[in-house]
């Protein structure tokens, strides 16, 4: 079984402080085998937010696997939005901006969304899916295919502004069912969301499991409290629990959980029926 923490919108520069201590030591005591942030890790995309950030990931003591997000594009200085967008994320974060991690029994391939022609909406691109393909090719259902995103797959069924969803969404996810992939995961929004893609995506004999994580750290809620993911996985089978800060109690606390499986030729399938259960369980 593997863990994956999935943390996204951490807007350095406009986070609340108060939540850093406990989500570090609730991460370093969840002993994850991956840690996914799924982009914003600044909120304007300055050296001092992307420094601040980086000594935030390095407390972690984990294996990372980071993408960038359209805040992490500087959106003030028009010439290094379009000349350098992504300078100060390379310089701090990492140089690589489609990373790849891989063992026995995860494969996990981060694609950046993010574009300096707009302020928020973000894309991929032929050159892109081509690269994932070639990722994946060659690896078996017994190990869990997963791709970490900035722009969603999905959204919220009340959410209206369906141009939030990652451009490209209906050829990447042709793709990614010729690839096998199981999991999606990104951010963005500000909220919490799974759903199945064959919900929205019609592609026959394929249903990934599409996971949105909320702002793990920005003052930004939109609404919802600061929350993240954790993910336990195994072979044809993911547990999707949701973590949440309680701002009275100044702790965070295991709100959700639910579960799924993977099964021949229709794939991932939820287990049970109705709501997530919310277990009592508490986080030091």
């Amino acid at each position: 079984m593997r863990t994956l923490i999935h943390l996204s919108d951490l807007h350095f520069g406009r986070v609340d402080r108060s939540i850093l201590d406990p989500l570090r030591e609730f991460v370093i005591g969840a002993k994850p085998h991956l840690v996914v942030v799924s982009g914003d890790l600044t909120q304007r995309a300055r050296p001092k937010q992307f420094a601040a950030a980086r000594a935030f990931l390095d407390s972690l003591g984990c294996p990372l696997l980071v993408v960038p997000g359209n805040h992490d594009i500087p959106f003030y200085n028009v010439l290094a939005r379009f000349a350098r967008p992504l300078t100060h994320y390379r310089r701090y974060i990492g140089a690589d901006l489609s990373p790849f991690f891989r063992d026995d029994e995860i494969a996990v391939a981060g694609l950046n969304t993010a574009r300096s022609l707009t302020t928020k909406y973000g894309r991929l691109n032929p050159r892109q899916i081509a690269q994932l393909h070639a990722r994946f090719d060659g690896i078996g259902d017994g190990v869990t295919k997963v791709v970490v995103t900035h722009h969603p797959f999905d959204l919220p069924d009340d959410y209206k502004d369906r141009q939030q969803l990652v451009g490209g969404a209906e050829g990447a996810m042709a793709a990614m069912a010729k690839c096998g992939v199981d999991l999606v995961l990104s951010g963005h929004l500000h909220l919490s969301h799974h759903a199945l893609s064959a919900v929205r995506y019609k592609v026959p004999g394929h249903s990934a499991l599409v996971v949105q994580a909320g702002t793990a750290t920005s003052t930004r809620g939109r609404g919802e409290e600061n929350s993240f993911n954790r993910l336990a996985i195994e072979p044809g089978r993911i547990r999707l629990e949701r973590v949440r800060w309680i701002v009275e109690e100044k702790s965070l606390k295991l709100d959700t959980a639910a579960d799924y499986r993977r099964v021949a030729k229709r794939g991932w399938e939820k287990v049970g029926k109705g709501k997530p259960q919310a277990p009592a369980s508490k986080f030091p």
